[in-house]
């Protein structure tokens, strides 16, 4: 099971690149990544990413040495990888926490790096949010993430339903990781578990566009909106905790 992290304030900026990276570049390739996350469930995970916090843009990164990528995304079409120095992801891999941004525009160089910034503003970007996806021994590989092209607010609420999600996200990875290593069943089971999990994750998806049409959108999410969300993420966790306790 993965434990989500509580989301922090930003301190003075560090460098992109953390002491111990080589290790977590090396735990990030065992797990095959990139071609992992290109699989259909990561494009239903960051579609409903996106619709929980009515929001047009989610994406999963990958932070790797001199790039970031993002093999799933909703919103952004044709940003699938830039620099490093210019990602917003990165800064969530520096500080080894979760980052929110509520008006990028009121960021300064002591929080985001100069390159992020102008990157941000050249797409016409004001929110960001991302939690880290952690492998199992915490190392961190990217973020899963959500922009708004205006300011928000977001609150402590919507921030634990977004740790979730990464934390379901790290664990199917980690599922897909250990049902590939079986030679004889591995292929098939995988097959099986990854239909099964997008049709759950197409239910909650449904489940939500239901709810925003009897009850209206509303920024901030309401807190009990979100409390029957993260009842149906548990639900998902509890699926993948049968091919993985």
């Amino acid at each position: 099971m993965f434990v989500a992290l509580p989301f922090l304030a930003m301190s003075a900026t560090p460098s992109l690149v953390p002491d111990d990276d080589a290790q977590r570049l090396y735990s990030l390739r065992a797990y095959d990544l990139l071609p992992a996350l290109t699989e259909p469930v990561f494009d239903e995970f960051v579609a409903l990413t996106a619709r929980i916090f009515s929001l047009p843009i989610s994406l999963i990164s990958v932070v790797e040495e001199a790039d970031v990528y993002y093999p799933a995304n909703h919103g952004m079409p044709g940003n699938n990888q830039q620099p490093r120095a210019d990602a917003l992801c990165s800064t969530a891999i520096s500080q080894a926490h979760a980052v929110v941004y509520h008006d990028l525009a009121l960021e300064d160089e002591s929080h985001i790096p100069p390159e992020a910034l102008r990157e941000a503003e050249s797409n016409g970007l004001r929110f960001y949010a991302g939690a880290l996806l952690r492998l199992p021994n915490q190392q961190p590989l990217g973020t899963l993430c959500i922009i708004d092209r205006q300011p928000r607010d977001f609150t402590p609420d919507e921030q634990h339903i977004l740790e979730l999600l990464a934390a379901l996200v790290s664990q199917t990875v980690v599922v897909r990781h250990l049902c590939r290593t079986n030679p004889d069943t591995g292929e098939h089971q995988w097959a099986r578990l990854s239909a099964e999990l997008q049709e759950e994750v197409q239910a909650l998806n449904a489940l939500v566009r239901y709810l925003f049409a009897r009850r209206g959108t509303q920024v901030p999410v309401p807190a009990e909106f979100l409390s029957q969300v993260e009842s149906r993420i548990h639900d998902l966790q509890d699926l993948l905790n049968r091919y993985h306790p």
